[in-house]
């Protein structure tokens, strides 16, 4: 019996070091829950709106994000949430000095953005914890843009609803 196919799900002949804006998705292992946790904080009937309480692990994970830029000089982390056992990233490639380039010497590539921040956490926390692969999605236009970072600015808040809870995990 053969073994299972991975699914692709990069989109084939894409320029992953392009110019461009990139909806990342990294989740760990098995979904499990060890990036923080999701509070709300209530006082009589008004309730402040939902944030994240990160873990020693997520803090180590946001370091990672937050030095994304310095490792690689034509990057910016335009938006990012760090969920309980998932990250939302928007990266912006081709970026310096607040404008965008247009012929980089050496450019930056989604693949080894990624590979580099999880190299980061795995190596400071001392073992794997980041699922193989990565979901991404190319930004096309100010519309897409704007409902990407709506929906990673409210995802603290509607934790329960997103496709990677798990009650109990």
């Amino acid at each position: 019996m053969d073994p299972p196919q991975r699914k692709q799900n990069r989109l084939l002949g894409y320029n992953y070091n392009r110019p461009g804006y990139y909806f990342i998705t990294v989740c760990i292992k098995k979904h499990v829950e060890m990036l923080g946790r999701v509070v709300r904080e209530c006082r009589g009937a008004h309730c402040a709106p939902a944030n994240v309480q990160l873990s020693d692990i997520g803090h180590v994970v946001e370091n990672a994000i937050l030095q994304i830029p310095k490792h690689h000089g034509d990057v910016r982390v335009d938006k990012y949430v760090i969920m309980p056992n998932h990250i939302h990233l928007i990266l912006v490639l081709g970026w310096e000095n607040g404008r965008t380039m247009c012929a980089p010497t050496r450019r930056s590539s989604i693949p080894g953005i990624l590979h580099g921040m999880k190299e980061a956490v795995t190596k400071t926390i001392g073992f794997p914890i980041w699922q193989k692969s990565y979901h991404d999605h190319i930004i096309r236009g100010e519309a897409d843009y704007r409902r990407i970072w709506e929906y990673i600015e409210t995802n603290p808040a509607k934790w329960r609803e997103d496709c990677y809870y798990e009650e109990g995990k």
